[in-house]
């Protein structure tokens, strides 16, 4: 099985797979575990059974509700957590995602998923498509031919503690990321590109993006959801 090519990794980073799963990894001092995409076991699996279905925040936000499960686009798809998390619930789920390996790691988890049967019908209702959101939403949606009703965002937020660097997933994640700096750009795309909503993932206490503000916001323990709204979702 060969190694997708991503180009040029940072420094003592290295994509390779592992037990048929493709693993990103670095010294496990600084970054931790490998890090790879399973939507079939683990937490994606715990989630899937006990997460609370359509009464979870996000599924709140992007306006899952009886009878209405909207097209989502996941325009900074990361992990893809969220992204399967409103695909289990019935939306179909466009992922975009900007970095290569990242991206890849996304691909690998997707078609593993594919041949499990708990999770192969979530699959078939996600799409990856790998590019830059801020830059060229519009056209990796239309290349997807898929409707954006609802447009979600969870833009990586800058620490500047690195005590708040917890997770040392995180930091590895972090070290291909980086700063989603264009943050404001892309909810101006965003904003063009959704036919009835985007919706925003912040800390709890973190100031909106820089731009219009949001018409409402939904609040969790430590993150929120601000939400722009064109026009109402119907079944």
């Amino acid at each position: 099985m060969s190694v997708p090519d991503v180009g040029a990794l940072p420094l003592g980073l290295t994509l390779a797979y592992h037990d048929g799963q493709l693993m990103l990894q670095g010294d496990e001092r600084q970054f931790g575990n490998p890090l790879s995409v399973d939507f079939v076991t683990g937490r994606a699996a715990h989630r899937r059974q006990f997460g609370g279905g359509r009464g979870q925040l996000i599924a709140k936000a992007c306006g899952l509700s009886k009878g209405i499960s909207p097209h989502v686009v996941d325009a900074t798809a990361g992990l893809g957590r969220d992204a399967f998390v409103l695909a289990s619930l019935g939306s179909p789920v466009l992922l975009i995602e900007r970095v290569p390996a990242i991206a890849a790691l996304l691909a690998d988890g997707l078609a593993r998923a594919a041949k499990a049967d708990a999770t192969a019908p979530i699959a078939a209702r996600m799409t990856l498509r790998h590019g830059d959101a801020a830059q060229a939403l519009g056209a990796l949606v239309a290349d997807a031919g898929f409707e954006p009703q609802v447009i979600h965002l969870d833009p990586m937020f800058p620490h500047r503690e690195k005590s708040a660097l917890v997770k040392k997933e995180m930091r590895l994640f972090r070290e291909l990321a980086g700063d989603d700096d264009d943050a404001p750009r892309l909810l101006e795309a965003a904003l063009d590109v959704a036919t009835h909503r985007v919706v925003v993932k912040r800390p709890r206490k973190a100031p909106p993006i820089n731009g219009p503000a949001p018409h409402h916001t939904l609040e969790g323990k430590t993150s929120r959801y601000d939400m722009y709204v064109h026009r109402a979702l119907t079944r």
